[in-house]
């Protein structure tokens, strides 16, 4: 007889947690700002949650594009010639979809896609920058005196460039609408627009800008893509550079909860950039990063950082490792920048017989970092977490 009532009492409680559990996993903590976002992106944006408990991805911008010497290689990057597996994130870039000839942005987004289709193929996780030449003036996606227009209050609502603004995100949307893997699905995407606005260096840039039109264009940016084109597989991520030093400097041009998925920093300056460290300065901005989204309930990523040429050749453990393990921190993914094809110099991931290889595998070894083989499925939802 106890026996009986110990097995009613156990699929009870087995139901009971079947109630449950999709319960949490509904929780709007853990759901992209788009409701109607593919169960893809959903799948991967609670992945991402997941993992960042006990994990990190590592991502390389334009890893599988080019690398130190090459280009256009099927299935190479750098990474995985020196690891054996690519990296978990690949970076790539929106930059040539506008400003150009008709034919140029076809190839461009010929390029994009096969990029985009083949990494979720793989299994691997695409984050998009957005190196945007702007529409109102030359002097391309950098700010130049004398050169460049302020262009932001252009481009927004009752603005000059407006409507052009909006061709420019259809190009962008019926990218994102074609970019289907061998499963049939659309490849979700972290799309990051408008990174270091804190600096001057872009023409959104926070000194050519008022606060106001800049969080004006980025909810016309979320808005217009999601309610208007449907584009339905994007992730937002929100990365000012790393000049602040609190929460309310971070969060001074943000846009509000409900316009951002991810939250993001970008910082060379702090972490040995000209041969200048500042480690504790930067583990703290991560930090601030990482706790404001915890109470937010979003995801945290620390969307670029690296050290050129690695002169460093410890500094995969010694500099990046500890500072993402330090302070408990649940960042999603770390990107470094390029390697360029042509340049001795202009590279941030070693490649073979670079000096950083031993430490970089050191890096690649640790059961905290991610590479894309190490990745379980990230596209398909798990009841149980």
């Amino acid at each position: 007889m106890s026996k009986h009532i110990d097995q009613l009492t156990w699929i009870s409680l087995i139901l009971a947690l079947l109630c449950v559990k999709p319960l949490l996993a509904d929780n709007p903590k853990y759901k992209p700002i788009d409701t109607k976002a593919t169960k893809e992106t959903k799948a991967l944006y609670r992945n991402l949650h997941k993992l960042a408990k006990k994990h990190i991805l590592f991502g390389h911008q334009h890893a599988t594009e080019y690398g130190h010497g090459w280009a256009g290689d099927d299935n190479r990057s750098d990474v995985k010639s020196v690891s054996g597996s690519h990296p978990a994130v690949i970076g790539v870039d929106f930059s040539g979809l506008s400003g150009r000839p008709t034919a140029a942005i076809d190839k461009a987004k010929e390029s994009l896609r096969k990029q985009i289709v083949d990494t979720y193929d793989r299994g691997g996780v695409t984050t998009v920058a957005w190196h945007f030449s702007n529409p109102a003036s030359k002097g391309g996606f950098y700010w130049v005196d004398s050169v460049s227009a302020p262009a932001v209050s252009l481009l927004i609502p009752g603005g000059s460039h407006h409507e052009q603004y909006k061709e420019i995100l259809r190009t962008i949307g019926d990218l994102a609408k074609s970019v289907k893997g061998k499963d049939g699905t659309l490849a979700p995407m972290i799309f990051r627009p408008y990174h270091e606005f804190d600096g001057g260096w872009f023409w959104w840039g926070k000194p050519h800008c008022k606060r106001e039109d800049f969080i004006s264009l980025w909810q016309f940016t979320v808005s217009y893509l999601r309610d208007s084109l449907q584009v339905h597989n994007f992730i937002y991520a929100f990365s000012p550079d790393c000049l602040f030093k609190t929460e309310a400097e971070y969060l001074e041009r943000y846009p509000g909860d409900e316009w951002v998925d991810m939250l993001g920093m970008d910082n060379y300056a702090d972490f040995g950039r000209n041969g200048r460290y500042n480690v504790a300065a930067g583990i703290q901005k991560l930090k601030i990063v990482s706790d404001y989204a915890q109470k937010a309930g979003k995801l945290a990523a620390f969307t670029e950082t690296g050290l050129e040429s690695i002169p460093d050749t410890t500094w995969w453990t010694n500099t990046l490792l500890k500072s993402l393990k330090a302070e408990k921190m649940r960042l999603s993914y770390v990107l470094v920048w390029r390697n360029d094809r042509q340049s001795p110099t202009h590279y941030y991931a070693p490649y073979p017989g670079q000096a950083s290889v031993p430490d970089f595998l050191n890096f690649y070894h640790d059961p905290y970092t991610l590479f894309e083989t190490d990745l379980p499925n990230m596209y398909k939802r798990k009841l149980f977490f």
